[in-house]
């Protein structure tokens, strides 16, 4: 059996700089706290808590003047002062490309747009990006939602980072009809973009695919459907020991990818369980 692998796959630049991050913070203080999770990606959560995370679910849990991570998908303002207030020392590894989405939700309802927002409104990385609303806005999974707003004069449209292209096309021609005004702006990742297309193309040339990553990831989720819609056959694993034999018997040629939350080693890990 042969093996490939995407290109390019697995931890994307926001991800990569946010682990660094945090383990240059955790070496340097022996314990740090993080609100949710730092990424979505269970095995390498526990291996940053092996070292001295401690993941709380609310910052009402965190001790005062304790150290405290802001992950890739970042915070709102409301709970970043509320950090400052209880003298947090606040590690910022929010994603540039994230960073970016909140600058455009404020700017664009301050501009006095309807701010639609596409993406998960349960994911953190919207309930960050709405901390800097100043007006109103609706969360759409797709242009389906739409139906639920009459015509407005303004509409600004912007994307949860992970989304795909495909779908903020399939939005933006539909508020067409809804606005006079229309601002758009494109905030999903470069890096998502590329490793969607990277399954695209993969999934043409072999006989399966195994998507490799945390099921709590939502871009990883996004790969694995893209490669079901493909139409070859598709596995979505979150390490190596979630292989099925069975599943893998008469493939010649078997595909992998990985979600922009997936280290390198779970992907390593991967190849040589099917080598």
């Amino acid at each position: 059996m042969k093996v490939a692998v995407a290109e390019p796959t697995g931890l994307c630049f926001g991800v990569k700089r946010a682990i660094r991050t945090m383990e240059e913070a955790l070496e340097e203080k022996g314990r740090v706290f993080c609100i949710g999770s730092p990424i979505h990606n269970p095995q390498e959560v526990q291996r940053l808590v092996d070292k001295g995370l401690v993941v709380v679910e609310d910052d009402d849990w965190i001790p005062p003047d304790q150290p405290v991570f802001v992950r890739a998908h970042g915070i709102s303002p409301d709970v970043h002062r509320r950090l400052q207030d209880k003298g947090a020392r606040i590690i910022d590894g929010t994603c540039p490309f994230v960073r970016k989405a909140q600058e455009m939700a404020g700017r664009l309802s301050r501009e006095g747009y309807y701010l639609v927002v596409l993406g998960d409104e349960n994911h953190p990385e919207i309930k960050g990006i709405l901390g800097y609303v100043e007006g109103p806005y609706m969360v759409v999974s797709g242009k389906k939602d739409l139906r639920a707003i009459d015509k407005i004069d303004k509409i600004g449209i912007i994307s949860q980072t992970t989304q795909q292209e495909s779908t903020l096309k399939e939005l933006v021609s539909e508020v067409v009809g809804l606005a006079r005004e229309i601002k758009v702006s494109n905030t999903i990742c470069r890096a998502t973009v590329e490793r969607q297309e990277a399954v695209r193309r993969l999934a043409d040339k072999v006989d399966g695919i195994v998507i490799i990553g945390g099921h709590n990831s939502a871009n990883t989720g996004k790969l694995f459907r893209i490669a079901q819609e493909s139409g070859t056959p598709a596995l979505w694993v979150e390490q190596a020991d979630q292989l099925d034999g069975r599943w893998l018997s008469g493939k010649g040629t078997i595909g992998i990818a990985a979600g922009a939350s997936t280290p390198d080693w779970l992907i390593k890990q991967l190849q040589q369980a099917m080598l």
